[in-house]
């Protein structure tokens, strides 16, 4: 099935195995001339032919047409000299069904056509009644052609299966490695949020500390210097607990379930807790319920890394307001502050880059840079969220907290 299903063109060590066809095709085409037909049996020109006639089957599968003229021409003069006329059969047919097998299948038909007229148009100078035997049996040779159009056209239907298997399997793996692409794209923002946040807030609360040292060495507040140091344990606890959910991508894909739910709206109070204790004053207004997990990740994502922003960027104790409502089948959130934004002279971050990554990974727009009235920062976002819907308000929560570099 391997040979009938490959293109004879393409098969490996095709010109030996012709080689070996062409010398089977001789010795029973010299049989035959032998053992039927004694009347005709070749002279030795007709033996020069028939044997010559043989030779360009070893070539047939790189130049079938070519082949097919140079075996009509050798084999039209071995039956006009009325030699046996079965022994040049078989390599004629290969020849044929090569042409077949190989070209398209109006050049089969025409070929066929010029084939049977020169065959006739030779045997009637030379034999009526062979002639009129040869019409008669004509109809191998159209067997053959037409067995060789079939054989052509399965080839073709098995090689686009093939094709289209193969086109199948590699959009798989272009699929799988898009896949892990957006995979680790995924880890490295939770990475990023989650570090710059965490460090940025350790940071805050050790130079709480250090102040406190420094102050007033006489008069050391033990007690403001081991809060600061609780604070910083609570957050080096709480970063350690969101890194190791976020690794759990990068382990086995058996141990992927492990991995603990998306961060959502409800962690959002926490973010403000944080940011309390890094000492900016925060009021918190969240005023939606059941909104899908991805939108609640982009949603507590763009709040924390625009609170850490806010904490780095916006000076001593900034007020900051956070407000995530539904609205007609989407999330809107705003964090605003009214500090002095940036240091101009800093080195640009990534926090807006992926902030903004974060709201189109949900279909969402974002915007973000100073207020047009009364300073500060802006942020503001539309997630889609058709299931969301909008939740009573709570009390405002007002927290004091200080936040991260504006553009982490």
């Amino acid at each position: 099935m391997a040979a009938v299903n490959r293109d004879p063109r393409t098969a490996p060590h095709g010109t030996r195995n012709d080689a070996v066809l062409a010398a089977v095709l001789l010795a029973g085409a010299v049989c035959l001339a032998l053992l039927t037909d004694e009347d005709r049996r070749p002279d030795a020109l007709g033996w020069t032919l028939l044997v010559a006639a043989h030779v360009p089957i070893v070539w047939r599968r790189r130049h079938p047409l070519l082949v097919l003229a140079t075996v009509v021409a050798l084999v039209g003069p071995y039956h006009a000299l009325d030699n046996n006329h079965a022994a040049a059969g078989p390599a004629s047919y290969v020849a044929l069904y090569t042409l077949a097998v190989t070209g398209r299948p109006l050049r089969t038909i025409l070929t066929g056509v010029a084939v049977l007229t020169v065959s006739v148009s030779i045997m009637l100078t030379v034999n009526t009644h062979q002639a009129i035997e040869l019409i008669r049996i004509s109809g191998w040779v159209i067997a053959i052609l037409f067995a060789g159009v079939d054989v052509r056209y399965y080839r073709q239907y098995v090689a686009s299966i093939v094709e289209r298997a193969e086109r199948a399997e590699r959009t798989r793996e272009e699929e799988a490695r898009r896949r892990v692409a957006e995979e680790r794209l995924r880890v490295a923002r939770d990475l990023h949020d989650l570090l710059a946040h965490s460090i940025t807030l350790i940071g805050v609360q050790t130079s709480v500390a250090a102040h406190v040292l420094t102050a007033d060495p006489e008069r050391l507040d033990r007690a403001a210097v081991a809060k600061a140091l609780d604070d910083i344990a609570e957050t080096c606890r709480s970063a350690r607990g969101e890194l190791r959910t976020t690794l759990e991508v990068l382990r086995d894909q058996d141990t992927r379930d492990a991995r603990g739910p998306l961060p959502g709206l409800h962690g959002l109070p926490d973010l403000a807790e944080a940011a309390r204790l890094a000492g900016a004053r925060v009021d918190l207004s969240v005023r939606a319920d059941d909104v899908p997990p991805a939108v609640g990740a982009a949603a507590y994502r763009i709040v924390q890394e625009a609170l850490t922003n806010a904490v780095r960027h916006a000076g001593p104790a900034p007020s900051v307001r956070v407000a995530v409502h539904a609205e007609r089948g989407a999330l809107r959130l705003s964090v605003t502050d009214d500090g002095t934004g940036p240091d101009p002279r800093g080195t640009p971050g990534f926090g807006l880059v992926g902030m903004r990554e974060r709201a189109r990974s949900v279909g969402g727009t974002l915007d973000a840079g100073p207020r047009a009235q009364g300073g500060g920062f802006a942020v503001t976002a539309v997630l889609p969220a058709p299931t969301a819907a909008p939740a009573p308000e709570p009390p405002a929560m007002p927290l004091t907290a200080v936040t991260p570099e504006r553009d982490g």
